[in-house]
């Protein structure tokens, strides 16, 4: 029996387009691949979103990265509003999992950054029961501790979750506890394959 869903956020709940994102600056396809290489597609970025990083430091190293087009890293990571967009399904699904008697909770990798400038994709958050940010617990998927600290803090049965991401391996690292798991293709699909698990 399935009694708790937890979602990631970026690619589920809401839609990481970084890369429009970028595009929207005007750049050329060169340099707009460039500064994603040197900033979102970086493992820098993974440590970012860890929050062991200040967002001086997060600069300082993007810079380092593609020393050449500063200035264009400068511009496009000065403010993170619009890298994240809300997805007009995300509230009305969680209402209805709630609706069915089911826990829902959130677990990301975000920095804070994220949060403090794409307030308005994170709209659903009064609507769930809670969740993990990985930069306030310094974990980061596929990290198999952020998966046991949900399950600490909420009192989770993992046999009973369904965790619900857009990576595959995060979702690996969740079936190692025993959690459930969707990986997620698109709304339509994802709810499919949950309904099924709810029955």
């Amino acid at each position: 029996m399935i009694s708790t869903v937890i979602f990631d956020i970026g690619n589920v709940l809401t839609a990481f387009g970084w890369r429009e994102f970028i595009k929207s600056f005007g750049y050329s396809e060169d340099i707009c691949k460039r500064i994603g290489d040197a900033t979102i597609e970086n493992e820098d970025w993974a440590e970012f979103d860890r929050g062991v990083l200040s967002n001086e430091q997060m600069q300082q190293l993007f810079y380092e990265n593609d020393p050449e087009i500063v200035p264009q890293i400068k511009e496009t990571m000065q403010c993170f509003t619009g890298i994240l967009k809300p997805c007009d399904y995300a509230i009305p699904w969680i209402r209805e999992l709630k609706s069915k008697g089911l826990k829902v909770l959130f677990l990301s990798n975000f920095s804070d950054r994220a949060f403090n400038e794409c307030q308005d994709a994170l709209s659903f958050l009064p609507y769930v029961d809670g969740g993990i940010f990985s930069y306030r617990v310094k974990l980061i998927k596929p990290d198999v501790r952020i998966y046991e600290r949900i399950v600490d803090e909420y009192n989770l049965i993992p046999n009973q979750c369904v965790f619900i991401d857009d990576l595959a391996e995060n979702c690996e690292a969740a079936r190692t506890l025993g959690i459930n798991t969707i990986q997620f293709m698109g709304y339509e699909d994802a709810k499919e394959k949950l309904d099924k698990l709810l029955q």
